[in-house]
């Protein structure tokens, strides 16, 4: 493993313990409603190229037993060296041995089957993708169903595409396998996990 330069490692949780179990609770409440805003309170400044949202999510969820995986324009040394110092999760070179994916956009989502699914013994053992979006807001053309949902709830996620909606849609259909997405944007995340249900609703307002 290289060595960390810790001259340009920043720190990470002004308060690790008490930070971890606010953005930990967060992350609960996003996936147990999906597509629910969450804003992250937090004196937290991310490594460039993560938004405060993603850098926190790793701080919470990620360790020496997560495998990460960074996408190209972000496996930079500054975010690299953060993330093995504060959280030493080791790095793999591709999104199929990571249990976190970190994206920097939803137009570099990978092919399903180049991540890791699970297995039906064991499907809470996939990937999350934590990736940054442009915007988001409530009752854009996104329309969601599904447990935690009351009838439905709508979203707007800046970056979404009839590419990334058939690839939550195959998702969805391998459920239990799947993996699980957070979407994040400045200081605010909301989660879609596979049990959700996702389609476009072409007569919704847009978002600005």
């Amino acid at each position: 493993m290289p060595a960390i330069d810790l001259d340009r490692v920043g720190p990470g949780f002004a308060d690790p313990v008490h930070d971890a179990q606010r953005v930990f609770r967060s992350l609960l409440t996003a996936m147990a409603e999906p597509g629910r805003i969450v804003t992250l309170d937090l004196p937290l400044v991310p490594p460039p190229g993560l938004s405060l949202a993603q850098c926190a999510t790793l701080l919470t969820l990620a360790d020496r037993d997560t495998p990460v995986w960074l996408a190209p324009s972000i496996d930079t040394p500054d975010v690299a060296d953060f993330l093995a110092f504060h959280c030493a999760s080791p790095r793999v070179g591709s999104p199929l041995g990571a249990r976190f994916v970190v994206l920097p956009d939803l137009a570099q989502l990978p092919a399903l089957d180049t991540l890791d699914l699970g297995d039906p013994a064991y499907p809470d053992r996939s990937s999350t993708l934590i990736v940054e979006v442009t915007e988001l807001a409530e009752d854009g053309p996104l329309e969601l169903q599904g447990p935690g949902i009351p009838d439905r709830r709508r979203l707007y996620a800046g970056g979404w595409s009839t590419a990334t909606t058939r690839f939550a849609a195959a998702n969805h259909a391998g459920f239990p396998l799947g993996v699980d997405l957070v979407l994040c944007c400045a200081d605010a995340l909301a989660a879609l996990p596979r049990t959700c249900r996702i389609t476009e609703s072409t007569g919704a307002s847009s978002c600005t």
